[in-house]
């Protein structure tokens, strides 16, 4: 039903990439070029946590896959960026030692409704099945959520945004794995690094460290 779905939808609204806007493709290599190898994410409000990555920068058609999955209803992306993230993983030390648990950053609540559902979760359940079909043991952990006092965070800087998190972001017992098992802590754009910083904490406090951050992009 979804494959035929699709087909219909195709036929009146031909798919297009999402970066460039090449026919026929939602993701087209050159685009998918731009989310290479990861490289090292320094921010100040990360400079005591976890290593920091990405893919890409925030910019061209990265910038626009991002956008047009997170904000324009462009669920046919969560399967390439899922595999780049999951292609990533595999190449970091800090994943390949054991099972890694991948924790989702958080969206608003009413972010998340507009959007269809939590946009990071969808992108790190296709990344989970990306390294499990490679042999890499791995599960998703929704272990935090952020509350619905929390403002959108476009625009503010660090220090606002940290204040904009804090008391607003919880831990999710009945989502988290095992007290003690580290987690990768996955997200769309690292900006500020107040977010990752802030979701670090709330694991580490509830016994789950954070080995790394891997976003699809970054800032700058």
């Amino acid at each position: 039903m979804r494959h035929a779905l699709r087909f219909l939808l195709d036929l009146v609204i031909p798919r297009r990439c999402a970066g460039c806007g090449a026919p026929d493709v939602g993701w087209c290599d050159a685009c998918a070029a731009e989310l290479r190898a990861p490289f090292a994410v320094e921010r100040e409000a990360l400079a005591h946590g976890p290593p920091v990555y990405a893919l890409g920068r925030y910019r061209g058609a990265a910038r626009r896959g991002v956008l047009a999955y997170k904000e324009r209803g462009r669920r046919d992306l969560a399967g390439p960026f899922g595999a780049a993230l999951a292609s990533a993983l595999l190449s970091l030390p800090e994943v390949r030692a054991g099972p890694c648990y991948l924790v989702p950053a958080p969206s608003r609540p009413a972010a998340a409704r507009r959007r269809g559902g939590p946009h990071m979760l969808n992108l790190a359940r296709h990344c989970a099945a990306t390294l499990a079909h490679a042999g890499q043991a791995a599960a998703v952990a929704p272990a935090l959520r952020l509350g619905a006092r929390a403002r959108d965070s476009v625009g503010l800087d660090a220090a606002a945004r940290a204040a904009n998190l804090r008391g607003r972001l919880r831990s999710v017992p009945a989502g988290a794995p095992p007290p003690g098992q580290p987690v990768v802590l996955v997200d769309d754009v690292i900006t500020t690094g107040a977010t990752a910083a802030a979701c670090t904490e709330v694991l580490a406090r509830a016994g789950n460290p954070v080995l790394a951050v891997v976003a699809v992009t970054a800032a700058g």
